[in-house]
């Protein structure tokens, strides 16, 4: 591992933290596209699963910044073990429904259940934060936990897409249920890295979307999240189509690794200038790369276009959490954090949904017109919103200081 991400490691505790978020993040790759794989194969209706998907994106979007809210406020392990809890149960519910052929309101309303998954990846962004915060190794740390987000995304789909395909239907999102049980567990059991909660009476009034470069993120988020939620759907019926079902989780493995490489790199670098125009530049990319897709003739041809799609993700996500600490108050930043992964969700939602839907009309091939529409509509808010980002919320007296101090204590 190259020296910078090497040093990160120097506090105490953060190895175990970043392991516990990582094997708890496993869900995040794993049981939209388990859900996806699981219904098709129980019911063949791809309108279906892509709704089921959307439903859980669309819960999440919705519960999950109130969830994070209630952490800065009382702290994550008051909060992450009850909501882990009530997700798992929704997801017991949702595996016996499609196994025992119940109605479909039932799955929708076990679907929306599992909406109540805490952000896994914000968690650990707010250690980190805890720790570095006002250091150039903040920089360093999100580079690394957006590398994490993109491993679980090479192998989470994979796994569960393998598992779903070959073992039994509903072993992929079993699995992933798993994973999340473990992982909030270890987490939460870690208090020494735990961020100091921010209670009701110190907290400023109104919530973290009061900002408005914080509302033009999660903006653009939300269109760019319906790129993600429809390449899923799309690419796992790209290859049904063409005989190969389970290979859609390789296809959309090396659409992580494209953007796992980017951020490992992205994170050596110290980039100078503003960051509203890397992010920018970020979202650009990300949209002129879904082109290539309506081009597409065979999986090989599908691989490569997404590998090269995936080189612009990481580091728009590294340059989002950057921008996001720049927005948002330190009260509300596990808040601030969630509400991109909100934006993200709800795009994911509307991609799996509207997918799902012009596969079923239309056919697979057809499916990635919808990424391209989105890709242009998260390019034209980004342009409209980019003044905004310019406009960063007062720094608070000291708090660099103490972070650094914090930091400094953690070191062994």
């Amino acid at each position: 591992m190259p020296s910078p991400y090497r040093a990160l490691f120097a506090a105490r505790g953060s190895k175990g933290f970043s392991a516990a978020g990582f094997l708890g993040r496993m869900p995040l790759a794993m049981m939209g596209i388990g859900v996806v794989t699981m219904i098709s194969q129980v019911t063949g209706r791809y309108g279906l699963a892509g709704a089921l998907s959307a439903t859980i994106a669309l819960s999440a979007a919705v519960v999950g910044p109130q969830i994070s809210r209630l952490v800065d406020r009382h702290g994550q392990r008051r909060v992450l073990r009850p909501a882990t809890l009530c997700a798992l149960a929704a997801a017991t519910g949702l595996l016996l429904a499609a196994h025992l052929s119940w109605p479909d309101w039932v799955l929708f309303v076990c679907s929306a259940g599992i909406g109540a998954v805490p952000s896994l990846g914000a968690m650990i962004r707010a250690r980190w934060a805890a720790l570095y915060g006002g250091t150039p190794q903040l920089h360093t740390a999100y580079s690394f936990e957006s590398v994490v987000d993109e491993v679980c995304f090479i192998f989470g789909p994979i796994i569960s897409i393998g598992l779903s395909t070959n073992w039994f239907p509903e072993a992929g999102p079993l699995l992933a249920a798993c994973f999340l049980a473990v992982g909030v567990c270890w987490l939460t059991a870690q208090r020494a890295t735990e961020p100091v909660p921010h209670p009701r009476e110190r907290h400023t009034r109104g919530t973290a979307l009061r900002s408005p470069g914080l509302r033009v993120l999660v903006s653009t988020f939300a269109a760019s999240g319906t790129i993600f939620g429809a390449v899923d759907v799309v690419t796992v019926a790209f290859a049904d189509e063409r005989g190969h079902k389970a290979a859609a989780s390789i296809v959309l493995a090396l659409y992580a690794a494209g953007s796992c490489v980017a951020g490992m790199v992205f994170g050596l670098l110290r980039s100078r200038g503003a960051p509203e125009r890397r992010w920018l530049l970020g979202i650009c990319a990300m949209a002129v790369s879904m082109i290539p897709l309506l081009l597409v003739g065979n999986l090989l041809s599908l691989a490569v276009a997404l590998f090269v799609a995936g080189l612009s993700v990481a580091p728009t996500m590294i340059t989002t959490m950057a921008l996001v600490e720049r927005h948002v108050p330190r009260a509300h930043l596990t808040e601030g954090m969630t509400w991109v992964s909100t934006g993200l969700a709800v795009g994911v939602a509307i991609g799996s949904s509207v997918a799902g839907s012009v596969i079923d009309a239309a056919g697979a091939r057809s499916g990635y017109g919808v990424p391209v529409t989105s890709g242009a509509v998260a390019v034209a808010v980004g342009f409209l919103g980019y003044r905004r980002l310019g406009r960063p919320v007062p720094q608070r007296g000291g708090s660099h200081e103490h972070h650094s101090e914090r930091a400094e204590r953690h070191v062994a």
